[in-house]
C-alpha cells in the first residue's frame, strides 16, 4: 500500500501531530514501508502457532495466597461518617 502526502496529512491530523510539509514524502515512504511489512506478516500461516501471553516460555513465580494482615474493618469503619451492614455510605453524586 502506497501512501501519498494527503494520506500522511490526514493521519497526522487524526494523531494530532504536527508534520512539516517538507518531510511529508519521507513520512509517506516510511509509513508505506511499515504497511507493506504488516501485509507481509499477515501472509504468514499462523494456524499451528499457539498464542502466548509472553514471548518467553516460562512460568510465573507466584507467592502463596495467604492472609498477611489482620482484619481491621471495625477500626476503619469506626471513623467513617456513615456505615451500614459493613459498607461505607457516601452521598449520591449522580441523579
Amino acid at each position: 500500500m502506497s501512501l501519498d502526502n494527503d494520506d500522511v496529512r490526514q493521519i497526522a491530523h487524526l494523531a494530532r501531530l504536527a508534520v512539516d510539509d517538507q518531510r511529508l514524502p519521507e513520512h509517506a515512504s516510511n509509513l508505506s514501508a511499515i504497511l507493506e511489512f504488516v501485509e507481509a506478516m499477515s501472509a504468514v500461516d499462523t494456524s499451528n502457532v499457539d498464542p502466548l501471553a509472553h514471548p518467553l516460555e516460562m512460568r510465573q513465580r507466584l507467592r502463596a495466597d495467604e492472609v498477611s494482615e489482620d482484619n481491621q474493618r471495625e477500626l476503619f469503619q469506626g471513623i467513617a461518617p456513615a456505615v451500614e451492614d459493613g459498607l461505607y455510605l457516601v452521598p449520591r453524586v449522580i441523579e
